[in-house]
């Protein structure tokens, strides 16, 4: 209790002890703990969240193929069992939500000390000395890369990672018509033409009322996208929802897409600060292109950011440039890795320096 009010950091949604709490609560599969640093003090300074996970192969899709195919030649990864990993951030949001440190310290010695406490923290218990096989440290934006440079010399290697879609709301827009007046014609027929397309869908609050009944058919929904994604480090249960809902209640948005009574989409995401940061989507993707629901729901995010007056919206990553038509820019992000042989580590740089983002075409769909 203490430490929260110490640190000051539950303004920020990612660190608020519900968010934490309601992720734990409903994945029991992965191992949850926090790492606290004192000063001389003993007053907190920062902490992190940490996860460990199991990392299958098999959540590599078929377009990293030759990743799949390094990581066995080098013995990084194995079919056989999982890579057992430890990560600080957050599993399952893109974005600098792994590691809060206090205004005025010195953030450099501080990521440092922070990787310094991992090691203590692992090599202190027995358990986990001989499980884990590799660190994470994830989701860096290019800015603070200053700073978090640092783990270089402790022998984590950087890498890219597809970034996150990041979309400005500029300030002088009202309305939806607004933002559909700021772009250019194509674009702007291209919007209309999905609202058209989506005309006979049915947009619904979900509530933490209502949200029980239609779990299982979002579940399902959801499933279909991962099964698509290049990779997930871990399946988001569906049933945090109904804490977030319940904690969060309108600063957590979910809205259900019905067609003719059926669910056909979801879409999800929480208020930050000014941000709406979106999360999970539930996708029918046999339905989808005829009703352009996936294009629906980016528009439905701008609507809800413009009448809440917020000023960004972090769509994260996948699916880039159609997030690019709708007006977002990407923002690099860099995740750290080591592995815990030495000898790997080393070769883990050469395997590393092969992961690139995947290229898009960026749209450009404003006037100005």
């Amino acid at each position: 209790m203490n430490t929260w009010k110490i640190l000051n950091c539950e303004n920020n949604v990612y660190f608020h002890r519900d968010f934490l709490q309601s992720i734990q609560k409903n994945h029991p599969e992965i191992t949850f703990s926090y790492i606290i640093l004192v000063n001389e003090n003993e007053l907190p300074i920062a902490f992190s969240t940490i996860q460990i996970v199991d990392f299958y192969m098999n959540s590599i899709q078929k377009n990293f193929y030759f990743l799949k195919s390094l990581g066995r030649k080098l013995r990084i990864l194995k079919d056989s069992k999982p890579l057992k990993l430890l990560i600080s951030g957050n599993t399952f949001v893109s974005g600098e939500h792994g590691v809060f440190i206090k205004p005025n310290e010195n953030k450099q010695k501080v990521i440092l000390e922070l990787a310094k406490a991992i090691n203590h923290f692992v090599n202190s218990n027995k358990t986990l000395k001989n499980k884990i096989d590799a660190f994470l440290l994830k989701d860096f934006v290019n800015e603070s890369l200053s700073i978090t440079d640092e783990l270089k010399n402790v022998s984590y290697h950087p890498f890219s990672v597809e970034p996150n879609m990041l979309f400005h709301i500029d300030k002088n827009w009202q309305t939806f018509d607004d933002y559909l007046a700021a772009m250019k014609t194509k674009f702007r027929v291209k919007a209309k033409k999905a609202y058209s397309q989506s005309a006979s869908i049915d947009i619904e609050e979900i509530t933490f009322a209502n949200i029980e009944e239609k779990l299982t058919e979002m579940t399902t929904l959801y499933q279909k996208v991962t099964a698509n994604a290049n990779f997930n480090l871990s399946d988001f249960n569906l049933e945090t929802y109904k804490d977030f809902k319940e904690k969060f209640g309108e600063k957590y948005i979910l809205k259900a897409f019905y067609l003719r009574g059926k669910l056909v989409g979801f879409m999800s995401g929480i208020i930050n600060h000014n941000s709406l940061d979106a999360h999970f989507v539930g996708i029918d993707y046999q339905l989808n292109k005829a009703y352009a629901i996936y294009q629906r729901m980016l528009y439905s995010y701008v609507e809800i950011a413009i009448h809440k007056k917020l000023k960004t919206i972090n769509f994260g990553r996948t699916a880039s440039e159609i997030k690019s038509s709708v007006g977002a820019i990407p923002q690099d992000l860099t995740m750290y890795l080591r592995h815990k042989k030495t000898i790997t580590n080393k070769i883990l740089k050469l395997f590393l320096q092969r992961i690139q983002p995947t290229p898009f075409q960026q749209k450009f769909p404003f006037k100005k």
